[in-house]
């Protein structure tokens, strides 16, 4: 039975080496869910390295979170990363290989610990398209503890809806929790929005449980996320 190889820290590290070749943000336990909060260290090493491929985003992108905006960190500021077209190198945890690289742009943010944040902006060629979009987000994230179950049958995960969200044509906060042997359990937030054509979803993790998760907060960031949308 093959175990997760990627610690919180060490998958952060990983996407370092990786943006050497090509250029390079999934957060569990001590799975390959928790790389998409590296630290601060890791992720300013990976911006200096890929700073110069990163493609300028065009005039009037939707407006994007920026640090003061995320849950508040207990012992840590909140950084990130330019506003950059196109997905993140790695995709987070749960919404892999859902949203387009056509009309997206997205940002990353890190703390000084082991807690990390994506966000990911589409604007989509029509309002249909941008609902199909977003419900294909939330139904990837609500049979996400089952899929990571399957890949990872030693482990447990399980996840639980926080409900709707009143902002623009509406948003969804969902958590996500995993946890495997002799590893660090990781605790997941989702908020995905629209507004019009243009869908985002937040991400934040960190090693913990459910009773670690800023929610309050993090609904907060969620609601201002999707109210930026048309506000850059």
């Amino acid at each position: 039975m093959r175990k997760p190889t990627h610690s919180f820290r060490g998958a952060a590290l990983g996407v370092v080496a990786a943006a050497v070749g090509v250029v390079a943000v999934a957060v569990a336990g001590a799975g390959p869910a928790l790389a998409h909060a590296p630290s601060a260290r890791a992720q300013v090493q990976a911006q200096a390295q890929t700073r110069g491929v990163q493609v300028a985003v065009p005039p009037r992108t939707p407006g994007h979170l920026v640090p003061r905006e995320l849950p508040p960190h207990p012992s840590s500021d909140w950084y990130a990363s330019d506003v950059t077209r196109g997905l993140p190198e790695t995709p987070p945890f749960c919404v892999e290989k859902t949203f387009p690289s056509a009309g997206a742009t997205h940002r990353t943010f890190w703390t000084e610990y082991d807690t990390g944040a994506t966000q990911i902006v589409v604007r989509t060629g029509t309002v249909d398209a941008a609902r199909k979009l977003a419900a294909a987000a939330e139904k990837k994230i609500r049979n996400c503890a089952a899929d990571w179950e399957r890949q990872f049958p030693e482990g447990t995960a399980s996840w639980r809806d926080y409900g709707t969200l009143t902002a623009e044509d509406g948003a969804h906060v969902y958590g996500v929790h995993t946890s495997y042997p002799d590893s660090e359990p990781g605790i997941h937030l989702f908020g995905v929005g629209r507004d019009g054509r243009t869908v985002t979803v937040v991400t934040w993790g960190e090693m913990g449980g459910y009773d670690q998760a800023p929610l309050a907060d993090f609904k907060r960031t969620a609601t201002t996320a999707v109210v930026k949308l048309y506000h850059p």
